[in-house]
């Protein structure tokens, strides 16, 4: 396609110009670009809202708003990404051969990023503000959902770079609708693309893993766990449980299955903590030993709910006999995204940590909390679960590779 390569091209040709960019500048396009989205507040508004009349699917549309509040939370995080330190060029390791020669490890750009996501337009202002701080250009495929949030946040980038001084081609945007743009996005644009990121839901990131000719970074699903140990405490297990599954239940870090230990409905705290979900608005599903104590009177959970990424106020609850078993249930449904254990016993939680394959792993913590900006990233161009680096929130140390740099006086291997 002559349209998708003339935006490879233009990104070649960015990057080699931002490659010789100082930071200083990088940090003024950053700091420009949140004033543009506050001046220019009302026409992202009104945009957003042609999306939000436009949605068919109901359950997008809360991925889709973004009021006064939300653009204030962006604008933190863009200012964020700008105050973060320089990621490139920093020496990440160095070393003294016997021989004499000087190595040392360098961080450096990766080049041109291709992201492909949907629903959520602050993904948008996010990674194109990750991508250049890390001194990456992007290629931005944004869902049709929110393609008009997406085309004034991009527009405004560009204007910031043009007023610094910087090729606007930096970031880019697909502005075309056609469903064989991603097609060819993936398959013929090696030449071109360095990284493909994935943001969206199952049968997009499906679709890029399996056709796309570059590496990719990304989550299939984030089927989250939490096992609640015996040795825990009500007020600390409510308190996390809630937030975990209530606080956002459309992130990809929401709670979907809990493992309570068996000994807690022995006692009135397992039933103290499945009234407060229900109490809170969530539908339970749960395992026979629980639906027992209620009489039968809730939801069954069936097979396909222990694999199921919900997105919604609605949760799989199983007993387990121990710690083990837990890590056995969450070895079989898990996605290596987010597992979180609640327990007081330090030996259970090492065992927990030690055994799951989780990118992130978490004691005592909502699953909430798995984000690049919470994790100090200054914000995150997504959460990945490949067993390759990186892995967890993709922020920008992650947007970075490295080489080596090997300097001597005159020496020669013998």
């Amino acid at each position: 396609m002559k349209y998708l390569k003339k935006i490879g091209n233009k990104s070649k040709k960015a990057f080699e110009k931002l490659k010789k960019v100082e930071h200083k500048k990088i940090k003024s396009v950053l700091k420009d670009y949140s004033k543009n989205i506050f001046k220019n507040k009302k026409l992202i508004i009104k945009a957003n809202l042609q999306d939000i009349k436009n949605a068919k699917k109901k359950n997008l549309i809360d991925r889709l708003v973004l009021d006064e509040n939300r653009i204030n939370d962006l604008r933190r995080s863009i200012i964020s990404i700008a105050n973060y330190k320089n990621p490139i060029g920093k020496v990440l390791e160095k070393w003294k051969r016997p021989n004499k020669l000087n190595i040392k490890k360098i961080s450096t750009p990766i080049g041109v990023i291709g992201v492909i996501y949907e629903s959520r337009p602050n993904v948008t202002s996010d990674v194109a503000s990750l991508c250049l701080k890390s001194k990456n250009c992007v290629i931005l495929r944004g869902g049709s959902e929110a393609f008009h949030t997406n085309k004034i946040l991009s527009d405004l980038f560009r204007k910031s770079l043009s007023k610094n001084n910087l090729d606007k081609n930096c970031v880019q945007f697909i502005d075309r609708k056609d469903r064989k743009i991603v097609n060819y996005l993936l398959s013929g644009m090696s030449n071109f693309i360095d990284v493909i990121v994935p943001r969206g839901g199952k049968n997009l990131v499906k679709k890029v893993q399996k056709f796309s000719k570059v590496h990719t970074i990304g989550h299939l699903e984030g089927i989250c766990h939490i096992y609640l140990d015996s040795n825990s405490s009500f007020v600390m297990a409510n308190k996390i449980i809630l937030n975990a599954k209530m606080r956002r239940t459309s992130i990809c870090g929401a709670l979907e299955t809990l493992l309570i230990h068996e000994k807690l409905f022995k006692k009135p705290m397992g039933k103290l903590l499945i009234n407060s979900l229900i109490n809170s608005g969530c539908e339970v599903r749960v395992d026979k030993k629980i639906n027992k104590l209620y009489d039968n009177k809730l939801k069954m959970a069936k097979e396909k709910d222990w694999g199921t990424e919900y997105l919604d106020s609605i949760l799989s609850i199983k007993t387990v006999r121990n710690v083990h078993e837990a890590i056995s249930h969450i070895l079989k449904y898990g996605t290596m995204h987010t597992d979180s254990i609640i327990t007081n016993n330090k030996k259970t939680a090492e065992i927990f940590f030690n055994e799951v394959n989780s990118a992130i792993a978490m004691q005592n913590v909502s699953t909430q909390f798995a984000d690049g900006g919470e994790f100090g990233f200054g914000g995150e161009i997504g959460i990945s679960t490949n067993k390759l680096p990186p892995r967890g929130p993709v922020g920008i140390n992650q947007l970075t590779s490295y080489k080596y740099i090997v300097t001597g006086e005159g020496i020669i291997r013998k």
